[in-house]
């Protein structure tokens, strides 16, 4: 029962690789060799001189067994450790996971020959019939069965049970005990050769079917009876039997910190941050079921007495259970997010590069995000790097949770290879590939990505590669979608949860699209070149930080050809002001202190002043472009908004509002009523709604909220208008603006 479960679990572990997807860097590659070659030492030199096989009559073979334990890493555990501690995304993660595979691999060649070397036969037979058995299922069996599981597959496409069913899985392990009596009949363990066919195995709806029906099994049923051989096996009691006791201690302390040390030293050589490197070598040091099985196949060759085996046992113990403690120790990034706070659009100039994160979850999300970001003008000046992220809910394969797409090759989307979710990706993968082969001047550049996670945790991933990237702006779909009628329909409350966590925990600005059938001009322009489809777009601005984001986004949008674009700045009237501010100072007097209130005044204050300067500095630099136009209008309550829009700007392409989080103003008085879709806030979800009446898109933006020391720092240092009037020799009062000033009183 024991080689049964390890026969299966070997191929399940083969199954989760992928040894074709890694790519190779330097720093990968490097780690991969320190950690295969320096453990390996460390853990034969441990053997020889602490133990000294020749005087104690041990086998001299034990150390090549304790070698092998010492170098493997666990790559389903790794996996699942990157993943808990949302590492998958980081060049940390990657270049772990890259290294693993390399090792592992490495860590089995060598098994391979040990095994053929000492089992006691003859080992040139052995050794010929073992690579003749890599090469001829490599390099023949291979190809024939990749052929067949696509025959299958295209055959079943249409298939109400999917493209594999029970009788295929059944087949499947026929072929793996079948391996595992082949190899065995060369000469090494049943376990490798069943290893080998998992590789064998092209990811996808197969392998997933597979893991889906078995997984459970040989974990829960096979593999135990191993485990319960394993504990037999050790005594505890022997470990200091005929040794000194410090002997023990430091062989075990050494085998527990060699690889981290190698790992350690050799990112020091290649300039690797210390943190990263020392976090990196607590990575590699993941050990699991792949070294105590290496140290049983010892015992059971005699290779390892019951002391040796025990000693090694618990320092294989030790490093498993010390990885997470200590990577929560040592990994801090490098970059903390307090670093990106105020990575948003109002503090980037028109001109410089914008790194945006567009977030897909379906191909319906397509369409809208594409659009918006034509029209965020992308030229050699102010490039626009796209890193679009699928986000696919996680269903189980730990090596299935990141995939950085080749855009020479098709990338199958984490096993999860249902021909309708492959054929997903794939168009999502295209357009946004069509997306950047249609700037031939390379000003925009696209990076595609798939993030496989858990609903619950996914903007950790989210959030994660947006501080790696330093990505100024997240793009997010809205997770209901309008049907003819302008109703809400579809809704998705998982991808309402992802949402609501970035809008909550997001170090950048936020930028939710509610997709209306939003078109560029753009893209009608490649197709139509006798003329230019125009795009009209409006920006609401009411106050705060989230409308100056809205207008600096919309300020980008309005560069772009064939875009023409309305500011209309809402003002409280005086009535509205002066009530506000009474009611605002009474319901804060209740239940806070005089020191809350007057820093509750102090920053709205500061908040206006901010708003003033953006807009003055925005009309004045726009003052002679004739496809932007500025208005003004004086409200007293949200009720009157809406009046305002209905009447005379309904016939808009998209209309872009700050989401107005934190913030209280006598404009938004009357729309508490529209409070279903708090993320949209109350503007955004007024214009999104049915009652509207109007067929546009929406693009609601929120500002990254600053720390409180950069905010204080701002209200000394920051814009204000002496200094905006310093600067430009003067100030742009309301009849700077270039089309119209209408106050409605």
């Amino acid at each position: 029962m024991a080689n049964l479960g390890i026969t299966c679990y070997m191929f399940l572990v083969g199954l989760e690789m992928d040894i074709t997807t890694p790519k190779m860097g330097k720093t990968a590659l490097s780690v991969a060799i320190a950690g295969t070659v320096l453990p390996a030492f460390g853990g034969m030199g441990l053997y020889y001189l602490a133990l000294d096989p020749v005087k104690s009559k041990r086998p001299a073979t034990g150390g090549f067994f304790w070698a092998v334990a010492l170098t493997v890493t666990s790559f389903p555990n790794l996996a699942r450790i990157l993943s808990e501690f949302k590492l998958l995304y980081t060049d940390l993660g990657k270049t772990a996971l890259t290294s693993a595979v390399v090792t592992d691999i490495a860590s089995w060649v060598v098994l391979v020959i040990l095994l053929s070397t000492v089992n006691g036969r003859e080992e040139f037979y052995t050794l010929i019939a073992t690579v003749l058995f890599i090469v001829i299922s490599w390099f023949v069996s291979r190809p024939i069965l990749c052929r067949m599981i696509k025959k299958i597959g295209a055959r079943n496409r249409s298939s109400v049970e999917g493209r594999y069913n029970e009788m295929h899985v059944c087949c499947i392990l026929s072929v793996v005990l079948l391996h595992g009596i082949i190899t065995e009949a060369c000469g090494i363990h049943s376990m490798f050769g069943a290893f080998m066919f998992g590789l064998m195995i092209p990811g996808g709806e197969l392998g997933t079917k597979i893991m889906d029906k078995i997984e459970e099994y040989v974990v829960g049923i096979l593999m135990p009876p191993f485990f319960l051989l394993t504990g037999l096996r050790t005594n505890i009691v022997s470990l200091a039997t005929g040794v000194s006791l410090w002997v023990v201690i430091l062989v075990i302390v050494v085998a527990f910190f060699v690889k981290i040390v190698a790992t350690f030293l050799v990112c020091l050589f290649l300039n690797c941050p210390p943190r990263d490197g020392l976090s990196l070598g607590v990575l590699m040091n993941t050990k699991g079921v792949l070294a105590i099985i290496v140290l049983n196949e010892g015992r059971n060759l005699k290779a390892l007495d019951q002391q040796t085996f025990s000693w090694m046992i618990v320092a294989i113990l030790l490093m498993t259970s010390m990885v997470a403690p200590m990577l929560y120790l040592t990994h801090k990034p490098s970059r903390s997010l307090k670093l990106l706070y105020h990575r948003n659009l109002e503090r980037i100039k028109v001109d410089q590069e914008l790194r945006v994160l567009a977030c897909v979850h379906s191909s319906r999300n397509l369409s809208g995000l594409i659009s918006l970001l034509r029209m965020s003008n992308a030229t050699r000046r102010s490039s626009i790097t796209v890193y679009a992220v699928h986000l696919v809910e996680l269903t189980g394969r730990a090596s299935a949770m990141l995939i950085f797409h080749d855009k020479n090759k098709t990338n199958d989307v984490s096993g999860q290879d249902h021909s309708r979710e492959k054929a997903e990706a794939e168009q999502i993968v295209s357009a946004f590939e069509s997306l950047q082969k249609n700037h031939t001047e390379a000003t925009i550049q696209v990076q595609l990505l798939t993030a496989v996670s858990p609903y619950a945790t996914m903007h950790r991933d989210v959030i994660n590669f947006a501080v790696d990237k330093l990505v100024t702006a997240i793009l997010i779909p809205f997770h209901k979608k309008p049907d003819a009628f302008g109703r809400w329909t579809d809704e998705n409350l998982q991808h309402k949860q992802v949402t609501d966590h970035l809008l909550e925990n997001a170090p950048c600005s936020i930028g939710i699209l509610v997709d209306r059938g939003l078109t560029s001009p753009l893209y009608l322009e490649s197709s139509q070149t006798d003329r230019i489809h125009k795009c009209r777009i409006i920006m609401l601005f009411l106050e705060g930080p989230d409308s100056r984001e809205a207008l600096a986004y919309a300020w980008r949008m309005a560069c772009a050809p064939g875009v023409f674009l309305t500011v209309l700045r809402f003002v409280p009237e005086k009535d509205a002001t002066d009530e506000n501010n009474n009611g605002g100072g009474e319901d804060l007097g209740d239940d806070h202190d005089d020191s809350e209130v007057f820093s509750a005044m102090f920053e709205k204050e500061k908040q206006l002043l901010l708003d003033d300067d953006y807009i003055n500095e925005f009309r004045f630099r726009t003052m002679n472009d004739e496809s932007i136009t500025y208005v003004e209008k004086k409200v007293s309550s949200g009720d009157r908004i809406i009046s305002i829009m209905r009447s005379s700007y309904n016939d808009f392409n998209l209309y872009i509002v700050g989401r107005g989080h934190g913030m209280q103003s006598p404009l938004t008085q009357g729309l508490s009523d529209w409070n279903d879709c708090p993320e949209l806030g109350l503007l955004g979800e007024t214009l999104g709604s049915a009652e509207f009446l109007s067929a546009a898109s929406v693009l609601v933006m929120q500002q990254s909220a600053p720390t409180p020391n950069v905010s204080k720092k701002s209200i000394n240092s920051g814009t204000n208008k002496g200094a905006f009037e310093n600067s430009f020799g003067k100030s742009a009062g309301p009849l700077v603006n270039h089309r119209k000033i209408d106050d409605l009183n």
